[in-house]
């Protein structure tokens, strides 16, 4: 057979013109259903094409595409199937559908993409205005399931028929207006592959801009903070800020590092992030145009497997108020981003960046995810997609990881 042709069907699957029934019941769900389904349909000689099967607040709906019975007889043919079908299904005091067709489901359009949803809370209006953009991007929902409920409801849309760009570029605009989180990634095995994430750190993993904290112990906060806050909006080149900045800092004495470094508020559902990655095998690293001497710490306590960033001269027990080394910039961090990468053996179409900054978007576009972390709006724009929500974990939600998944691997640790 050529790879072109199509395989045969395997036996007593239905070709496109074979008669099938959709079986569907809906109750009140209990222990046993699915069984007695299958047990009643069994008697029939059947053969199972497709089955789906949800419960919501406590309640069942169970669909089971099978092929027609054969028999002609009066026990053996379709009307008998249905008489004992709703027979079964009202002794459990259950309701029961059976419509008739022909085949197997309609191919899934050309196209496939996975595209989560982020709310607090999530509105029917909200949910309402993205399906519609799903369907005027030439998209269509084949399946909605729920990965979380807290702390905030995300929900998964798997789409097919639209190009995850184009489609992708319509749900930002969309979601921006509605308040929401949207994310698009394509759909296929690379999702389920090992991934390499990147992450920024200050106002990203931890809560804290750490020249800051240390500006505080120097009397300079306050002006150190506003270029802070003029580099991340991209107004400022960011080495010329960098050194301006630790200049502010010359003299202070070196035990001020301990005192930062107690200082350093981790982002909540930063340490559920990382202990989620690292137990489903991907690895985790961290870029930061701040300093080693807290990143080694942060690495060091959160078991990363990568950081890099400027270094704090120190001589004589005293900040000189230089760094040494490499700077690491703007463009410095895409290219540890692709260093990490290579170390790794994860290919970058399989890494996710996420960050907050304007200094952070050549590596978000670098990676085969940049996800814009209570970023500023210049970067926000720029990224693949946009976390508003306070909680770094919900990064997880991106992925497809359920909140239930992460609180299991919790519960085994």
């Amino acid at each position: 057979m050529s790879a072109t042709q199509t395989p045969p069907l395997p036996p007593g699957m239905p070709g496109e013109d074979a008669p099938t029934l959709l079986v569907k019941i809906f109750g009140k769900d209990r222990p046993g259903i699915t069984a007695g389904l299958f047990d009643t349909l069994a008697a029939y000689g059947l053969a199972v094409v497709d089955i789906e099967q949800v419960v919501t607040r406590g309640r069942i709906t169970l669909c089971a595409l099978v092929t027609a019975p054969d028999g002609a007889g009066s026990g053996t043919g379709e009307g008998a199937l249905r008489a004992t079908v709703h027979s079964w299904a009202e002794s459990l005091k259950l309701q029961a559908e059976i419509i008739s067709g022909h085949g197997d489901n309609r191919p899934r359009g050309v196209g496939r993409s996975h595209v989560t949803v982020l709310g607090q809370p999530l509105t029917a209006e909200s949910t309402a205005a993205i399906a519609a953009c799903i369907t005027g991007a030439g998209g269509n929902i084949d399946r909605i399931f729920r990965l979380a409920k807290y702390p905030v409801t995300a929900v998964e849309f798997e789409v097919s028929g639209a190009l995850t760009e184009p489609l992708r570029t319509a749900l930002a605009t969309e979601s921006a207006a509605l308040g929401v989180d949207v994310a698009v990634v394509a759909s296929g095995l690379q999702r389920r592959a090992q991934r390499l994430v990147v992450m920024d750190v200050d106002s990203t993993l931890i809560q804290d801009e750490v020249i800051e904290l240390f500006a505080g112990h120097a009397g300079c906060e306050d002006k150190v903070a506003e270029v802070t806050a003029a580099a991340m909006r991209g107004e400022l080149d960011f080495e010329e800020s960098l050194h301006a900045r630790v200049a502010l800092l010359a003299g202070l004495d070196a035990s001020v590092v301990d005192e930062v470094r107690r200082q350093v508020r981790l982002t909540p559902g930063a340490n559920t992030l990382v202990r989620t990655l690292k137990l489903l095998g991907y690895q985790v690293g961290v870029v930061s145009g701040g300093f080693t001497q807290v990143t080694d710490e942060l690495r060091e306590r959160l078991g990363l497997d990568f950081a890099s960033a400027n270094t704090l001269e120190i001589v004589d027990g005293k900040l000189t108020g230089r760094v040494t080394g490499e700077i690491v910039d703007r463009a410095g961090k895409a290219r540890l981003l692709r260093r990490f990468a290579e170390e790794a053996g994860v290919p970058l179409a399989q890494t996710v960046a996420i960050g907050d900054g304007a200094n952070d978007l050549d590596m978000l576009n670098a990676a085969g995810l940049g996800v814009a972390f209570n970023a500023k709006p210049v970067v926000q724009e720029a990224a693949h997609t946009a976390v508003n929500v306070p909680f770094l974990d919900t990064v997880l939600y991106l992925l497809g990881i359920t909140r239930e998944e992460v609180e299991a691997a919790d519960t085994a640790r």
